[in-house]
């Protein structure tokens, strides 16, 4: 039984520009979602409240290109 389906790499557009990877160019990315944690919220269990960014990683070589905001 499969649970979790993993899903293909795609293109992804930023800024109005397709994105790249900086490492060996490749267009195809998976896209997730990461905390930005901050010692201060960490300190007071509020973890919860820090930022998150989308994140991009090259279906080829795996870099991971970081973006705050929407």
């Amino acid at each position: 039984m499969i649970f979790f389906k993993k899903k293909e790499p795609q293109p992804v557009e930023v800024a109005g520009n397709t994105l790249r990877c900086p490492v060996c160019r490749n267009d195809q990315f998976w896209s997730r979602r990461a905390q930005l944690n901050s010692a201060v919220a960490s300190f007071f269990s509020l973890d919860w409240a820090n930022r998150s960014a989308s994140c991009f990683v090259c279906s080829e070589c795996t870099h991971i290109s970081w973006f705050l905001g929407k």
